[in-house]
């Protein structure tokens, strides 16, 4: 027992005399070590006796102590590597907040994923329409114009006594389709037509058009009546493609303006609209430069052809084709939103029932008519859709009687337009990404400003133009060109810069205005406006056309006429945007 008891003695008083020790005690493998001694004393402290046990404690403490040593200047090595590392970004904040700075921009340059699962989808739609609208309208204009016996003459006709009506019935129906269908099958229903008929344009009715149009009667019918008649009698004769012109008009208002711009409307809340509605046309103006080298392609293609080949029928089926591609692809795009989008986003507070549905209000088209002309917000907005619809007009058919004549061949005339359509695109483009910068630093009258401005200086530049030809002779000839050549091309920079501001600006800011109104001003409210709106600008460019043309022999001659009403109505106009500005601004507010 005595040597036991001085045993243990000794290791605590070598324990005590070595400070480092005190730390191997302590730690786990000292503890261990230490343990391990402890019992090999015990073990053999009969053999040995009090001094061998002494040594050997005192060999195994030193072994010890050079492996917590090694172990020590491994932990100061780390520290001193981490205190350097350290110093270094303490050393240089600024960098640090560099590349924080950037990547933060871009992140946030980047839409959330809820933002994506919208914007996307509805830029793809867009897309599809647009891509189908290019194609639909550079092929009226040389099917309708280049028809026999037609000509550029016979466009305002057309808008007046057939868009004109047509658009009218369609409103009254799709009053009826909104009252007694859901709303996502009345897209389903508006749209299927559309690409039914064209279908069946392509394949059955042009190949057939030379025994279902009744030339022999029109001519009969033509030796009776006035030489004036030779324009609404063209649009007899080729009535099939009269109604492709109609159709392709039609397009334009019901599926772009109506259908698309309000299921967006839907989905998308007032700050996204902000952020994303001049950005929608992104994706559709990259699809203009496509069609517009799509028609080109036909084009030349046509031009290829053998002798005896009917070229309209081949280029036909080749276009339509492409328009039911895309008309597919669009169709299938609204019904993923349908599934996946509508009513599964929608903001709202935590806990909070959903508002149960209100019973739509019947109205017909009159009472709807007289509902929308008693509210000055619906009115100065039809002021703006009528405003441009008239403006564009006049200055377009002047362009395109122009036009035919610079290129009378229908490939020609045809190649034009395919470029003509991917210059808009590419243009178009550009004033999207101005667009977005518009709305966000000068706001929702600016904006809207904008298109008036553009239409009024280049459509009274392309009018000067016109007017003093001879004044402009000189010029053409140092530029190595013709005033015809001259006015042709000042006539498409006025149509794609007006078109450009008119998809990038004022299609938004017209969307955007809808959106302060209840669900039955919405619905009602654009398919009287967008509709019957836009026809009826057209339709009334097209009336003072006709009327100025009948009073003073000829377009040419009733130029200085229209260059002064294109000003009355570019000043109405811009009245009627400064008061539906203060309009919106207030409804915004009370929201």
């Amino acid at each position: 027992m005595f040597i036991r008891i001085m045993q243990a003695t000794a290791s605590i008083v070598m324990l005590m005399l070595c400070p480092f020790t005190q730390g191997f005690v302590t730690s786990p493998i000292g503890r261990v070590n230490m343990g391990l001694q402890m019992t090999l004393s015990n073990h053999h402290h009969q053999v040995d006796g009090f001094g061998f046990k002494r040594n050997q404690i005192a060999s195994s403490i030193s072994a010890a102590k050079r492996n917590m040593l090694q172990k020590q200047q491994k932990n100061k090595r780390k520290n001193m590597i981490a205190r350097k590392m350290s110093d270094a970004a303490i050393t240089d904040p600024g960098e640090e907040e560099e590349k924080k700075g950037i990547f933060g921009k871009f992140k946030a340059a980047i839409p959330p994923a809820n933002e994506r699962k919208k914007l996307i989808p509805l830029a793809l739609m867009f897309f599809c329409i647009l891509f189908n609208y290019t194609i639909l309208r550079d092929t009226k204009d040389v099917l309708m114009i280049t028809a026999p016996k037609s000509g550029a003459e016979v466009i305002p006709f057309i808008k007046t006594y057939l868009n004109l009506p047509t658009a009218i019935g369609f409103a009254a129906v799709y009053a009826k389709l909104c009252d007694k269908m859901e709303h996502k099958n009345v897209f389903y229903a508006c749209t299927l037509p559309f690409l039914a008929f064209f279908t069946i344009f392509a394949l059955i009715i042009y190949p057939n058009s030379s025994w279902l149009h009744p030339h022999a009667f029109v001519d009969h019918v033509a030796q009776i009546l006035p030489a004036g008649f030779a324009a609404p009698l063209a649009i007899v004769r080729n009535w099939s493609f009269a109604m492709f012109y109609v159709m392709a008009e039609m397009w334009g208002s019901v599926v772009t303006s109506l259908l698309f711009w309000g299921f967006a409307n839907e989905v998308t809340t007032v700050d996204e609209a902000k952020k994303y509605y001049p950005l929608f046309g992104m994706g559709a103006n990259v699809a203009l430069i496509f069609s517009g080298q799509y028609v080109k392609w036909v084009s030349k293609m046509r031009a290829s052809l053998a002798p005896g080949v009917d070229a309209w029928g081949v280029s036909l089926k080749y276009l339509m084709g492409a328009v039911i591609t895309s008309g597919t692809v669009l169709l299938a795009t609204y019904t993923w939103m349908q599934k996946n989008v509508v009513g599964k986003d929608v903001p709202a507070v935590e806990g909070k029932k959903a508002a149960p549905k209100k019973k739509k209000a019947k109205m017909g088209l009159r009472e709807s008519a007289k509902f929308l002309m008693n509210s000055p917000y619906i009115r100065d907005l039809a002021t703006l859709v009528i405003s441009y619809g008239m403006c564009i007009n006049i200055v377009e058919v002047s362009w395109k009687s122009k036009l035919k004549q610079a290129f009378p061949n229908p490939n020609d005339y045809s190649a034009f337009m395919g470029n003509f359509s991917s210059t808009m695109g590419t243009v178009t483009l550009f004033m999207m990404l101005i667009g977005r910068t518009i709305f966000q630093r000068f706001g929702w009258r600016v904006a809207a400003l904008v298109t008036p401005s553009m239409i009024g200086l280049t459509g009274l530049g392309f009018f000067a133009l016109t007017i003093f030809a001879p004044t402009f002779a000189p010029l053409a000839a140092a530029l190595g060109t013709t005033p015809l050549m001259l006015a042709v091309i000042i006539g498409a920079a006025q149509n794609i810069l007006s078109k450009s501001s008119k998809y990038s600006l004022f299609d938004p800011c017209k969307e955007m205005a809808y959106i302060p109104l209840d669900q039955d001003s919405k619905t009602k409210g654009k398919a009287a406006i967008d509709v019957v709106g836009n026809p009826m600008g057209k339709s009334g460019g097209a009336l003072i056309q006709q009327v100025l043309i009948f009073a003073v022999g000829s377009l040419a001659a009733a130029t200085p006429y229209l260059a002064v009403i294109l000003s009355v109505l570019i000043f109405s106009w811009y009245r009627s945007v400064n008061s539906l500005a203060s309009q919106f601004d207030k409804a915004m507010a009370v929201e």
